[in-house]
């Protein structure tokens, strides 16, 4: 089985595909820290090369394409990123979203582990931030795939993680997989 986690910046994509992962002894993969790698060997910050990458697809092509070839060649795997339910089509897909000041709130709180993000230093201005981000997510997807990411029709679970624990997210969708067992 291979479980995709997509979602808003701040809804715990990463941390609950961790556990997800090591809970079920599947291999995770961030499609959203091999583009951020990508940013910073270009000497940008994701929200850089996000914004070439409305114009031009080279931004995103790399992962995509390494996203569809797991998604035909691997299995047991847990993989994060906005778009990987797109490319892995026959994985169990999840959207994980969140509340925008509770995204911003996040986000400032582990902004140490993020080296290609430059964060605001208040709520205010990592909200203003994060809304660009998902317009430009958007823009992006639409453009290249002719998809809107955010719709709730594209996934098996659309779970918002506003007022849950990190724990109560990982129990809802490891009990949503046990079910399809």
């Amino acid at each position: 089985m291979i479980i995709t986690i997509s979602g808003i910046p701040g809804s715990g994509k990463s941390t609950v595909g961790k556990i997800i992962a090591q809970k079920l002894g599947y291999k995770f993969l961030s499609m959203g820290d091999m583009r951020g790698a990508i940013a910073l060997k270009h000497n940008m910050t994701i929200d850089e090369l996000n914004k070439i990458g409305e114009k031009e697809n080279w931004t995103d092509k790399q992962v995509d394409d390494y996203q569809r070839e797991l998604g035909q060649k691997e299995n047991n795997l847990v993989v994060e990123g906005r778009v990987s339910f797109h490319f892995i089509p026959n994985s169990f897909k999840v959207f994980l979203n969140v509340d925008t000041p509770e995204a911003a709130r996040r986000a400032l709180e582990n902004r140490a582990e993020r080296t290609d993000e430059k964060l605001p230093d208040t709520i205010e201005e990592t909200e203003k931030q994060l809304v660009e981000r998902l317009k430009s997510d958007q823009n992006r997807y639409q453009k290249h795939y002719q998809i809107d990411y955010l719709a709730p029709s594209n996934f098996d679970l659309f779970l918002n993680t506003t007022n849950l624990s990190i724990q109560e997210v990982v129990d809802i969708i490891l009990d949503k997989i046990k079910a399809l067992r």
